[in-house]
């Protein structure tokens, strides 16, 4: 099983989960088996380079031989990204003008291309649909000024020139953009309403996941979550949350740490499981509203409703 996240440096992370199945195979073999973008030759290099670590260690040579459940971190330096294309991928557009596009990503969708995506990403499909694009706010993700996880739904906006990128992006570093998900919990969080204040970072030992810390620890930034319950559940909690700042993973980060992870998390919550949660396919997270200052428009707010798996789990959580 492999898992791409998106880093916030000039470089790209992701997880590669090995199972019993691959127990003595080569680690460069089993590494290509279980992805679609690497060729052996990168791996190999990956690994001189000491970029690739299995269970937290590094030093590790193309012949290891793999024992079987171990978690491969792997570390791509922008060198290794491919160039983008502009493909012809329908979106769901909000709304649209000559600065911006608000789309309603769909789960499973990557923002922008990296290992294991090369193409097929939102950014790849923006193109399709503009390719004046090309080159906004930067070469290797044209128009974007914020993200979401692969298997968050919901609202993003997308900058069509150089000024809405600024104009955009200023208002997410000012923290002046309201943003509230809806997210099915685990269980019930100690409150029916709080304030989530820690530091987030990455993990030390596994790379490609976050961890709270401390707001004092020099390895976290400052994450500020809020949320209030919407709906309660025999087993599990609707939450509106509203992640003040932006770090990655925050929501999940903080709701695990708050003891209700969100519903088929693999990496914060059910890994083993999150098949069998309510016939997910994903973990329930979906940004469902956006109010954010447009360009000589004024404040908009943006909303979009829970997709077709999300209502269908709920009505299971709800028996």
């Amino acid at each position: 099983m492999i898992k791409f996240e998106e880093d916030d440096n000039e470089i790209e992370m992701c997880n590669v989960y090995l199972q019993h199945a691959d127990k003595g195979k080569r680690l460069d073999i089993a590494l290509v088996e279980h992805t679609d973008h690497f060729s052996r030759s990168q791996i190999q290099r990956l690994l001189s380079q000491g970029n690739i670590t299995v269970d937290g260690r590094k030093s590790f040579k193309s012949g290891y031989l793999v024992k079987g459940r171990e978690t491969v971190s792997i570390v791509v330096p922008s060198s290794e990204i491919t160039e983008l294309e502009a493909e012809n991928i329908p979106l769901k557009i909000l709304y649209e003008n000559t600065d911006l596009l608000v789309i309603d990503k769909p789960a499973g969708m990557v923002v922008h291309p990296g290992p294991g995506h090369s193409n097929g990403t939102l950014v790849n499909a923006v193109l399709g649909h503009d390719s004046n694009m090309t080159g906004v706010g930067g070469d290797r993700r044209p128009g974007i000024v914020h993200r979401l996880d692969k298997d968050t739904s919901g609202i993003i906006i997308v900058a069509k020139n150089d000024y809405a990128h600024r104009f955009l992006q200023a208002q997410f570093k000012e923290r002046s953009v309201v943003k509230i998900y809806l997210g099915l919990v685990v269980g019930k969080p100690p409150s029916s309403k709080g304030r989530i204040e820690t530091g987030i970072g990455r993990d030390t030992k596994f790379r490609m996941k976050m961890s709270v810390y401390s707001e004092e620890d020099l390895r976290a930034r400052s994450a500020v979550t809020r949320y209030s319950t919407k709906e309660t559940l025999e087993l599990a909690c609707l939450l509106e949350i509203h992640p003040i700042t932006g770090r990655t993973h925050q929501i999940r980060v903080h709701m695990a740490y708050l003891g209700c992870p969100i519903v088929g998390d693999a990496i914060y919550g059910m890994r083993k499981s999150v098949k069998n949660i309510y016939g997910l396919q994903r973990h329930f997270l979906h940004a469902h509203k956006l109010s954010i200052a447009i360009p000589n428009k004024g404040t908009m707010e943006f909303v979009s409703e829970l997709p077709r798996d999300l209502e269908e789990a709920l009505t299971l959580a709800r028996g």
